[in-house]
């Protein structure tokens, strides 16, 4: 048996087109959409929020006095609101938190005028500094709640330290946006370029998608690994400038290693029994789009409704001739489950052009089963 041939032929028949994958295209816009807006929230909003309440907390001054702040407080004054009033106190008493991912404790104090206290530290009472049962402290309020103690062997920061509390925001808001970038690129793309792109190559979209999960890693990461948000952003924006050339350089030497004819040679393989696999049949037919997979057998192709049933087959008839096999185009239906992965045969029935996109792997059975028998 000789392949199908795979020349163009002088008159080859229309593509048949296909209306945009508009479940594909919504999809992408709609996920792209909402990153968009939550990254925004968290990055124009939550994040400046969080930055303020830290450079306020860093810059706050002592309290003229620490009876009067106290006196206002319990006033319902604010004049203790935004100073640091630090008074002295005795550990009642410690208990572990559970429940947490990295170890942590609660400390609770009683002041000299006998106002309890508590807050929440990192670690164990026992590392360094080391909190004991009965030791005298010093406790430093801001806004109503103890920022940090200062222990006998050194000073240890509560969970209430609001100077980093930009981070985990800023982390989400970097990670989301930039992963959503990934969907805008896939919508923009289908919506726009795939217009006017014949060949189908599964990097056209991969390849920017797969960098956009890589700078959302480096998102998560980049507020950890610096010390304010502009280096954050910096970091960001080396890291994007990176992937966007890796990327141009990636694309530029895939498509010259693509470049002529998408001819493909495909010997044809006669199926000794009856093999069942995913693949669409498309074009101006009465046996088009009647399943979601073919049937091969000796002299035989036909669809199904996704088992082998007798009863929901609809064979191909004779007239049906084979012209090449090729690489999908944009215009060319493809299931879902084969994207990347398919190959699409270019037939004629009577004039009418017809396309039978299914796996490379069961091309030679196709081409088989279309084969005329001796």
């Amino acid at each position: 048996m000789t392949p199908v041939r795979t020349e163009i032929p002088a008159e080859v028949p229309p593509v048949v087109p296909r209306s945009r994958n508009r479940g594909q295209l919504i999809g992408a816009a709609a996920v792209a959409t909402v990153c968009a807006l939550a990254a925004a929230w968290l990055l124009l909003i939550s994040t400046p929020a969080a930055i303020a309440e830290g450079h306020a907390f860093r810059t706050a001054s002592r309290c003229a006095s620490n009876d009067s702040a106290s006196d206002d407080s319990a006033s319902g004054g604010s004049a203790s609101d935004d100073c640091l009033r630090t008074v002295g106190a005795r550990i009642d008493r410690t208990e572990d938190v559970r429940g947490r991912k990295t170890p942590s404790y609660r400390l609770y104090v009683v002041e000299a005028d006998g106002t309890e206290g508590r807050a929440t530290l990192g670690g164990s009472p026992s590392e360094r500094p080391a909190a004991t049962s009965g030791a005298d402290v010093q406790v430093t309020y801001w806004r109503g709640q103890i920022r940090y103690v200062d222990l006998a062997a050194g000073r240890k920061y509560s969970h209430a330290d609001p100077r980093d509390d930009y981070k985990p925001v800023a982390t989400a808001g970097l990670a989301i946006g930039l992963y959503g970038t990934g969907f805008l690129w896939c919508w923009l793309w289908m919506a726009l370029h795939s217009r006017v792109a014949k060949r189908a190559h599964p990097w056209d979209i991969g390849l920017p998608f797969l960098a956009a999960v890589c700078l959302a890693l480096v998102g998560a990461f980049a507020p950890w690994a610096t010390d304010d948000m502009g280096a954050a952003l910096l970091l960001v924006g080396e890291a994007t400038a990176v992937a966007v050339a890796v990327c141009a350089v990636t694309a530029v030497l895939l498509r010259r290693r693509r470049r002529g004819d998408d001819s493909i040679d495909v010997p044809p393989v006669v199926p000794t029994e009856e093999q069942h696999f995913p693949g669409r049949i498309v074009g101006g037919v009465p046996y088009a789009e009647h399943g979601t997979h073919l049937l091969a057998a000796p002299g035989l192709l036909a669809t199904t409704m996704g088992h082998p049933g007798v009863a929901h087959r609809r064979a191909v008839p004779r007239t049906l001739t084979p012209l090449r096999v090729r690489h999908p185009y944009w215009s060319d239906p493809s299931p879902t489950d084969l994207r990347g992965q398919a190959w699409v045969l270019e037939c004629e029935d009577e004039g009418v052009p017809v396309l039978i996109v299914v796996h490379r792997q069961h091309m030679p059975w196709v081409l088989g089963a279309l084969t005329p028998r001796p």
